[in-house]
């Protein structure tokens, strides 16, 4: 019994050292803002591409769809290393020993090019050298309630992320934009606005789960590439969350050991479109939605809850 209090003792000071601190009214990780300067400085190069997103919203599929892409489907190149390492996250800093520490940044600067970058700012946070090198950028989008319950998940097996509480805490939390990342409404929203002004590639996790060989054609477009049938059918094939799921490469399990815990729950959990109906209270649901309909009065945006 003991033991079981130290441990539980242990993991609530690992998930206190990483507080939660605004950065122009966007809750982010301490060590983000203790180097938001170098961030901001950061230079992009005119063939970089960012993939950014919402957390948990299709992120790690979208940036092994483009590595696929870029390696020509070839699968043993794009198992050179995990995820984590060849994509950068850029603002993403975790101080300590070398076996913990990251910095996306120092990644990033050693990395020749062409880059395949991740981000998971809001728009407005966006170092300003992208927009200057006019970077091409892909952004993906899912829907409130399934990215919701994702992210959930996400907290409840991460100790590098603040506890979630309950349920109907986190879901609390969400709607007042009061989790890391800030307002999954404001950045779903401020990204569909610069893509009038940029040469950003627009998204939704619904349509990539609904007809995948679609969704990569478009980003093959976007990207000015061409690969033929077999190439095609090899990367939606290996990029499919079955696969994925079984890709140490991908599937988060060779990074942030003892951070991680999957089995609270698997990094690649479900990967499904409606899966909050199994979360929603029909009160939730209600209040929920009310909610959703002010904060998206301003926007023509559109999602699916389900399929």
């Amino acid at each position: 019994m003991a033991l079981d209090k130290m441990k539980d003792l242990n993991l609530k000071e690992a998930r206190l050292q990483l507080q939660l601190v605004e950065l122009e009214g966007i809750p982010v990780m301490e060590p983000t803002y203790s180097t938001w300067d170098r961030v901001w400085k950061f230079k992009a190069r005119p063939d970089d591409l960012l993939i950014a997103t919402y957390a948990k919203a299709g992120t790690t599929w979208t940036q092994e769809i483009v590595d696929m892409i870029q390696q020509n489907g070839d699968v043993e190149k794009c198992r050179r290393d995990t995820t984590y390492k060849r994509h950068p996250f850029l603002e993403w800093y975790i101080p300590g020993p070398s076996s913990v520490r990251y910095s996306g940044l120092e990644l990033a600067e050693a990395m020749p090019s062409p880059r395949i970058l991740k981000t998971h700012l809001p728009v407005q946070l966006v170092p300003p050298s992208f927009w200057e090198q006019n970077c091409k950028i892909i952004y993906v989008a899912r829907n409130a309630k399934d990215n919701l319950v994702s992210y959930y998940h996400f907290h409840r097996m991460n100790k590098a992320m603040p506890e979630p509480g309950t349920w109907e805490e986190f879901m609390e939390k969400f709607m007042t934009g009061k989790v890391l990342w800030g307002s999954w409404y404001d950045h779903v929203k401020g990204w569909w606005k610069a893509k009038d002004k940029h040469r950003i590639l627009y998204l939704f996790f619904e349509d990539m789960k609904e007809n995948p060989k679609r969704e990569i054609l478009k980003i093959l477009k976007f990207l000015e590439k061409d690969v033929n049938e077999d190439v095609l059918n090899k990367i939606l094939f290996y990029t499919s969350f079955e696969t994925m799921k079984e890709n140490p490469m991908a599937n988060y399990t060779r990074d942030f050991q003892g951070i991680m815990d999957h089995s609270i729950s698997p990094f690649m959990r479900k990967g499904a479109v409606g899966d909050w109906k199994n979360y929603f209270t029909v009160t939730q649901n209600k209040k929920f939605d009310e909610d959703y309909k002010k904060k998206m009065a301003d926007t023509s945006l559109v999602f699916q809850t389900e399929l």
